[in-house]
């Protein structure tokens, strides 16, 4: 196969397992347990979710990637990890995470939400600082990075609820598209920020969208204050890219309307999308993609050689010669050990791709 390396970078999609069989993985498991019962702190919960993130990233960088996550170790569900940070929010019991064995706790809005403080900052600088204290792989000079992962706004408004108070609730957003561009005025001072932090590109994820085609308006309205955020940040001289993600179900139907929303990258899942690969292949984009090729909720383990054909027949539709190879979605639906197998697997594709 002809060599397409220059262009195509190696790339985390969100999640990592963050319980498991290893040492560490129990070790986090133990400590939650142990907070339930009263026998341990917040700060020894904070302890364990640091070690387990700093395993993560390694994992990940001895795997061969150049994009990394923190594995949003620290997020109980994709949902409330964000929405408990807010003010007038509370957390009500859970539903799945679309057809997953995740749960989510679902939000309800009892007024207009308020931002107590940064949302992941603080995550991403501990992780951008761990991964400058691990050995950089020799082929790996100034190319590795950290990206920050954030649920957007219309699947963040989708999976939550409103609601008011026994005070009245003035102001609680009662509608989806209400929820919706409120949690986007909420997100955007969090991309300003992560950009100030040194965030370099930033992931959006938005499954939701894929099974409301029809809410397409409330969604793109919604991404609007994240855009104009980034627009900020890149009119100030900083690099600042937004991915967004979907995935779960089938991108085909919403592929052209993806690829013109304003955004910098969009990634695809392609084991849900079986005409997807033909439609690039035919069409093309015209921007960078990310090639969700791997099966994020499969353990099993692809062949290099069949997926570095797919890349192949890709790779060069896609305008400006620039694409990031992963998972279809976050790898939490595998075990630690076959998640670590599927990253093992991206560098053996190239390999694959390079002859």
């Amino acid at each position: 196969m002809s060599s397409i390396s220059p262009g195509l970078y190696l790339s985390s999609t969100g999640s990592y397992p963050r319980v498991g069989d290893a040492p560490d993985l129990q070790l986090l498991q133990r400590t939650i347990a142990a907070l339930d019962c009263g026998e341990r702190t917040t700060a020894d919960l904070l302890d364990a979710q640091n070690a387990v993130t700093r395993g993560a990233i390694a994992d990940q960088v001895r795997a061969g990637l150049d994009i990394v996550t923190d594995g949003q170790i620290r997020w109980n569900d994709p949902i409330s990890y964000l929405a408990a940070k807010l003010d007038n929010i509370e957390l009500q019991g859970t539903v799945p995470f679309f057809d997953t064995e995740k749960l989510c706790r679902q939000p309800l809005f009892t007024g207009a939400p308020l931002r107590r403080g940064n949302l992941v900052v603080a995550e991403y600088s501990f992780a951008r600082n761990a991964l400058g204290h691990l050995p950089t792989p020799a082929d790996k000079a100034g190319k590795l990075a950290i990206k920050p992962v954030l649920t957007g706004p219309y699947t963040l408004g989708k999976f939550s609820l409103s609601g008011r108070t026994e005070n009245g609730g003035s102001g609680t957003p009662a509608t989806l598209e209400a929820r919706a561009i409120a949690y986007g005025e909420i997100l955007a001072p969090e991309i300003e920020a992560l950009s100030q932090c040194g965030a370099e590109m930033i992931q959006i994820d938005e499954p939701a969208i894929l099974r409301n085609p029809g809410e397409w308006s409330i969604f793109e309205r919604a991404l609007q204050p994240l855009l104009h955020a980034r627009d900020k940040a890149k009119k100030t001289n900083r690099r600042l890219e937004l991915a967004l993600y979907v995935y779960f179900d089938d991108c085909a139907p919403l592929y052209e309307k993806l690829l013109e929303l304003p955004v910098d990258i969009v990634g695809f899942d392609f084991v849900s999308s079986p005409n997807l690969g033909a439609m690039i292949a035919s069409s093309g984009s015209p921007k960078p993609l990310a090639l969700g090729l791997l099966d994020g909720r499969n353990q099993q383990i692809e062949k290099a050689a069949d997926v570095a054909r797919q890349v192949q027949r890709l790779f060069p539709r896609i305008q400006g010669g620039r694409a990031y190879l992963g998972p279809s979605c976050g790898l939490e639906y595998l075990s630690s050990e076959a998640a670590l197998a599927k990253f093992s697997l991206l560098p053996k594709i190239l390999a694959e791709l390079n002859g």
